[in-house]
């Protein structure tokens, strides 16, 4: 579908990416479940498993128009987009800086499989170029970033690490799953690859589960060989679900922000809460960056922890409306206490080092009435203790 250049976000997540269907005028892209496909007529193999179907384009197209990607690809989770963009773009012997504070599943396919194929990780606090400056080497090839990070909601200045990287030919390399493009564009901020977990908030409904990959056609074309090899990648239906998804992440995301802003700001002055993470505060230690290089709002994940006196475990149980369960960004709230969920496979010692306590719990604000969250929230936190 041709559409105007000057689109905006809200129509961008509609009508990018479409495949009308001409034959019979369907506005919607037809799936197309074949696995099979004739090949003669142009001699284009297609094939599921190399990404380039009709309906694996159309959400790539709506992804890349989004984040202003001239190239991407979608995979069958987000961390299998991780793994096949480091197993592609690096080789035995080469570094990577990572920031310290990033999602533990991350940290764990770090920790546990790319060392084990002789590549270098060095997790590092990314404050300034003089971190960067302290951690790089000769070998060193990448950065991976997370901003804002998981649980704690810390920011990486985009711009600067960006620039640090180009002044030593280093690939950056981007996880956007928390702000979404709606409130952040590492690509037009320098960095070279984007990374969504799609489970989350281009999802939506807590159903699906899939990963983007978008940048410049040289390294999509070098990662998309270790996704043929690997194989992960989606099916059509699925993908149909995802584009169907897609069409309201705008307004989906935008009441959400608005809700974790407005209950950031309850929270905070709530006696029962120590510290309230979210970067839409002036309390933020980072606040003035994030109103730099977020765009529109500030997203509607926060964390937040519990004064000592309260336990974390009974307080989720007491809740009513928000739903203790593992994962984020449905149009439902959820919450969870991150050493037992999202950094359970890291060791006590690493989140000591990450400043995850048992008191944190991390929120993702759904789409509810803001009264019911603040009430449902005010209960549970005079339940019992």
């Amino acid at each position: 579908m041709k559409l105007p250049k000057t689109i905006l976000t809200a129509t961008k997540c509609v009508h990018s990416g479409t495949q009308i269907d001409e034959n019979l005028g369907g506005v919607n892209t037809p799936i197309h479940t074949s696995t099979a496909f004739k090949y003669l007529e142009d001699y284009e193999m297609k094939y599921p498993r190399m990404a380039n179907t009709s309906n694996q384009i159309a959400i790539v197209d709506k992804i890349n128009a989004l984040e202003n990607a001239a190239k991407g690809l979608v995979f069958s989770s987000g961390l299998g987009a991780i793994s096949a963009a480091l197993i592609g773009l690096l080789a035995p012997g080469d570094h990577v800086i990572v920031q310290a504070d990033i999602y533990g599943g991350t940290a764990h396919f770090m920790h546990h499989q790319l060392q084990r194929y002789g590549i270098e990780i060095s997790f590092v606090t990314i404050e300034s170029k003089a971190n960067l400056d302290g951690a790089i080497r000769p070998s060193t090839k990448m950065i991976y970033i997370e901003t804002p990070s998981n649980p704690l909601m810390k920011l990486t200045d985009i711009s600067m690490v960006a620039d640090f990287a180009k002044e030593h030919d280093l690939i950056t390399f981007a996880d956007n799953t928390f702000a979404t493009p709606i409130f952040q564009k590492p690509l037009d901020l320098g960095i070279d690859l984007v990374m969504h977990s799609g489970t989350k908030y281009f999802s939506g409904h807590s159903d699906i589960i899939f990963g983007y990959l978008g940048g410049s056609a040289k390294l999509i074309n070098q990662i998309q060989i270790a996704q043929i090899d690997l194989g992960a990648t989606l099916d059509a239906r699925l993908c149909y679900e995802i584009e169907r998804s897609m069409k309201t992440l705008h307004i989906r995301v935008e009441r959400a922000a608005d809700n974790a802003m407005e209950l950031a700001t309850w929270l905070e002055a709530n006696d029962k809460i120590e510290m309230v993470y979210y970067p839409g505060l002036a309390s933020h230690s980072q606040f003035e960056l994030a109103k730099k290089q977020m765009i529109g709002g500030f997203g509607a994940m926060m964390s937040f922890r519990l004064k000592s006196g309260i336990d974390p475990i009974k307080f989720q149980k007491a809740l009513q409306i928000i739903c203790p369960a593992v994962s984020l960004g449905g149009v439902e709230s959820l919450i969870g206490s991150p050493y037992l969920t999202s950094h359970k496979s890291i060791s006590q010692k690493e989140r000591d080092k990450m400043g995850i306590t048992n008191q944190d719990v991390r929120f993702s604000v759904g789409i509810e009435s803001i009264d019911d969250l603040k009430n449902d929230l005010n209960q549970a936190l005079f339940a019992d203790n």
